[in-house]
Parts: C-alpha cells; sequence; structure tokens
C-alpha cells in the first residue's frame, strides 16, 4: 500500500500521509497510546499552548513512562502533525501559522464539499439511523457539559458521515485534515451557545440527508468547520509576543467548555 495519498487542487498538489500499520507488540502499542491520547487532549483543552515545550524528563515522571515510550509517542504526534521536533531544541506543540490555518481549512472546504456532492441522497435508512444514535450520545455530552464524551461522539460522528460520500480515499483525506485540526480546536474556548450550534448543524446534516437537500448539506459541511478556525487565529493572536513557555511549569487548570 501506498504510504502517501495526492491530492489536486487546480496547480497545487497536496499530499496526505497515511499512518503506517503499527508492528508493536500489544503492551507496547497501548501504552505509547495512552501516551499520544493524553497529549493530546492536553493540546485540545489549551493546557499546552502553541509553542509549548515537551520536554522528555518531564513528560517521563509525569505518565511514569520510559524513555523510549516518550519518544515514540512524540513522534507519533510529530507524524500526526500536532508537534514539531527540532535538533537541538526538541518537541513542541505545533503553532500553525495564520497562513498555514487558512490553508488546511481551505482544503477542508473543498473536500467536505466534494464528498457532500458525491453523497446519494436521499441517505439510506441505516445511515440515517447510524448518525441519529451517535448525535443522541453527542446530545447527552452537550448536556452534561462532558469535553471528551463530546469529542468521541463528534469524532465518530464525523465519521461516519463523510464515510458516505462513497469514495474511501476521500474519506481517509477529510478524515487526515480533521485531525491535524484537532489542536485547533481548544475545547475550553467554546461557549455553551457555540456548542448549541455545532450540536443543531449535526441535526441539521441529518434532516438535509433525509429531505435530499444537497444545497444546504454542502453549505453545512463548509460553515461548520469556521468555528475552530476564527478561535484558533485569536489565540495566535493573543500569543504572537508572548515567549514559548516551558513544558510542565504550573498551570491553573481550566474547565472545558466554559461558557
Amino acid at each position: 500500500m501506498s504510504d502517501a495519498t495526492t491530492l489536486t487542487c487546480g496547480s497545487r498538489m497536496s499530499v496526505v500521509p497515511i499512518r503506517p500499520k503499527q508492528t508493536r507488540s500489544l503492551e507496547a502499542r497501548e501504552g505509547v497510546g495512552d501516551l499520544v491520547s493524553a497529549l493530546e487532549f492536553d493540546i485540545l483543552f489549551g493546557r499546552l499552548k502553541p509553542r509549548e515545550r515537551l520536554v522528555e524528563d518531564v513528560l517521563m515522571q509525569r505518565f511514569g513512562a520510559k524513555r523510549h515510550a516518550v519518544r515514540q509517542a512524540l513522534a507519533e504526534l510529530e507524524h500526526i502533525g500536532i508537534v514539531t521536533r527540532e535538533p537541538n531544541r526538541g518537541a513542541a506543540v505545533r503553532d500553525f501559522s495564520a497562513r498555514e490555518v487558512e490553508e488546511i481549512c481551505e482544503l477542508r472546504e473543498i473536500l467536505q464539499r466534494r464528498a457532500a456532492q458525491r453523497m446519494p441522497l436521499p441517505a439510506e435508512p441505516a445511515l440515517i439511523a447510524r448518525l441519529t444514535e451517535i448525535q443522541a450520545r453527542h446530545d447527552k455530552a452537550v448536556a452534561r457539559r462532558d469535553p471528551r464524551a463530546i469529542d468521541r461522539a463528534n469524532e465518530e460522528f464525523h465519521h461516519a458521515f463523510f464515510a458516505a460520500c462513497g469514495s474511501a480515499h476521500l474519506a481517509a483525506a477529510i478524515e487526515h485534515y480533521a485531525y491535524l485540526t484537532r489542536a485547533m480546536r481548544l475545547y475550553p474556548l467554546v461557549t455553551r451557545e457555540l456548542l448549541e450550534q455545532l450540536r443543531n448543524e449535526h441535526w441539521r446534516m441529518i434532516e438535509a440527508l433525509k429531505a435530499a437537500d444537497r444545497k444546504a448539506l454542502m453549505t453545512l459541511v463548509v460553515d461548520h468547520i469556521q468555528p475552530s478556525k476564527r478561535m484558533y487565529l485569536e489565540v495566535r493572536r493573543g500569543l504572537a509576543n508572548s515567549p514559548p513557555a516551558p513544558q510542565g511549569h504550573k498551570r491553573t487548570r481550566t474547565s472545558a467548555a466554559t461558557g
């Protein structure tokens, strides 16, 4: 299998890396997976800021992990695209430039609009039932203000939704760029009103699938990704003149999705 998918848009070409199959033992894979998940959520919840250093010794002490496991976790986060590593400087949370944010979101808009164009309408009852069940769980997570459950249900919803486009390569490309932008979601900044807006947009997507309203569907899949872009750009502007913070310093814990 190829290790990359190439997408062409006009004269521009983007290479989408596909994560290789894991060959580590189950025990080792689960240990590294726990580290990846914990650090990813720290980024999602704003506990680790753009440009903040990820010091191996600090991470080893925090998680009680071996150095090789920490290095593997950082390598996986780098492969995903939300951590950078430089010689003699170590790892840090990726700081997406304003231009990168705009370009990534532009690619997401193109890909997601194309997926909406391809979806058979009206959607099959089985797909509607599946999305309805997932969204019911998402609603409950929003009502509980449980950011981890919100994130899990949101990811599951979008995975099932875009898989309906009928193109495995297109769905994989959408998932790749959506995963890349996970570092831009910053759940602590999400207000109650925005959570309700995003939740309602999921229901409107389901209704558009049922009503065979392709125009509404194509608009929704583009509008849905704009809030995270705006929030991340606002955070970048606030950090523009701030020096990088060393990883591991004491930080006031913020409650996720506060409004």
